[in-house]
C-alpha cells in the first residue's frame, strides 16, 4: 500500500481535491448540493474553518480551506463532511465487498488530496483553478454560468470581473445580450 505523507501547519491554507467513487456520469454532489452544503455547515459549527474558495462539480470538489491557528486536522474535518453527507443522502449505492465488510458506504473515496499554499501566488494559481474548473471539465462555457462556486462572490466582492477567464467567449454577458 501507498504510504501517504501529509503536511499539517497549524493555521495553515490547503487547496483539495475530493472525489467521488463513481465519477463516470454521476451528478450526486450538484443534485444533493443542499445536503452537501449542510454537512459543511455542522462540521464547521464544532470544527472551525474558512472556506477560501470552493466549486461543487457533479462528481468532485475542490476548495482552498484555512484552518484557525494552532490547528492542522483537516483530516478530521474532511472525514466529517463525507460522512455527514453520506448520512444525509438514500442508500442503494453500489459498494465494493471490502467496504460491505466493514459497514462503509460506496459514496466517495477514501482519500482525497491536498496541498499546502506556500505563498499569495500558489493561492491566487489555486482560486483560479477552482473558478475554472468548470469550463476545463465542458461543463459551461463561462465560468460565471456555473452556480456552484465561489466566484460569484468574488465578482460581488470585486475580486474578478464578471466575464472573467473567457472575456471573449463572454463579452455577450457583459453587454446585456
Amino acid at each position: 500500500m501507498t504510504n501517504y505523507r501529509r503536511i499539517y501547519v497549524p493555521g495553515a491554507t490547503w487547496f483539495f481535491t475530493v472525489n467521488l467513487v463513481e465519477r463516470k456520469g454521476n451528478q450526486l454532489l450538484v443534485d444533493r448540493i443542499d445536503v452537501l452544503r449542510e454537512s459543511f455547515i455542522r462540521v464547521r459549527t464544532k470544527h472551525p474553518y474558512n472556506i477560501d474558495a470552493i466549486v461543487v462539480l457533479p462528481d468532485h470538489l475542490h476548495c482552498v480551506l484555512t484552518l484557525p491557528s494552532g490547528d492542522k486536522d483537516f483530516s478530521t474535518r474532511w472525514g466529517l463532511i463525507k460522512s455527514n453527507f453520506s448520512r444525509g443522502i438514500e442508500t442503494g449505492e453500489r459498494i465494493s465487498n471490502s467496504r460491505a465488510k466493514r459497514g462503509e458506504r460506496g459514496i466517495w473515496q477514501k482519500r482525497f488530496w491536498d496541498h499546502l499554499i506556500r505563498d499569495e501566488a500558489d493561492y491566487q494559481a489555486h482560486i483560479d483553478y477552482i473558478h475554472w474548473n468548470p469550463v476545463k471539465h465542458g461543463l459551461v462555457r463561462c465560468v460565471a454560468d456555473w452556480k456552484h462556486s465561489s466566484f460569484h462572490k468574488f465578482v460581488e466582492n470585486g475580486l474578478y470581473p464578471l466575464n472573467w477567464g473567457n472575456q471573449i467567449v463572454c463579452m455577450d454577458r457583459v453587454a446585456g445580450e
